[in-house]
């Protein structure tokens, strides 16, 4: 078992590239960068106390989860800003502004459909969460979760429906 401390030194180049891989897909309007979003993500795992994490597997499951938080909680912060909120913004970084694939609305359709398939299915939402979020490979997610590339396809698939009729509610 490794601490999150431990780990963050090991995998930074594979967190960036990870980071940079999901904010490269062109479109989204929060103000993140790679390094903003490896940095706030180490700290919120960091502050989440002595997480005892098995592997790099469960460490990248661990750091979907929170990237996808960051990128919604940056949307969120954006649209009080826009609706007069008094809250003391700091942006993290400029350059991504139009570097993430989709709308602001989009990625916080898909956080609120992820919320309810969690609450139906929490490995399925898993597998949105790592794939969506973090934009890592099937095979990559079955290894963190101890299923082979063929089944997280089937259930890439699966959750896609589940979460587009979420969606179209």
């Amino acid at each position: 078992m490794a601490k999150v401390d431990e780990l963050l030194p090991v995998l930074y180049q594979e967190l960036r590239q990870l980071a940079r891989a999901r904010l490269s897909s062109g479109g989204r309007n929060i103000t993140l960068d790679t390094t903003a979003l490896v940095h706030e993500s180490f700290l919120r795992l960091q502050k989440a106390g002595h997480l005892e994490l098995a592997d790099r597997d469960h460490f990248l499951a661990y750091a979907a989860t929170t990237m996808r938080s960051i990128v919604v909680d940056s949307i969120r912060r954006r649209r009080t800003e826009r609706r007069g909120g008094d809250v003391v913004h700091v942006t993290l970084g400029t350059q991504a502004a139009a570097e993430l694939g989709a709308s602001e609305e989009e990625i916080l359709e898909v956080h609120s459909a992820l919320d309810f398939l969690a609450k139906v299915n929490p490995r399925l939402a898993q597998v949105v969460e790592m794939r969506y979020f973090l934009g890592l490979p099937d095979e990559e997610i079955g290894a963190a979760l101890g299923a082979s590339g063929r089944t997280i396809r089937r259930e890439w698939e699966r959750a896609r429906l589940l979460l587009s009729s979420i969606m179209e509610r």
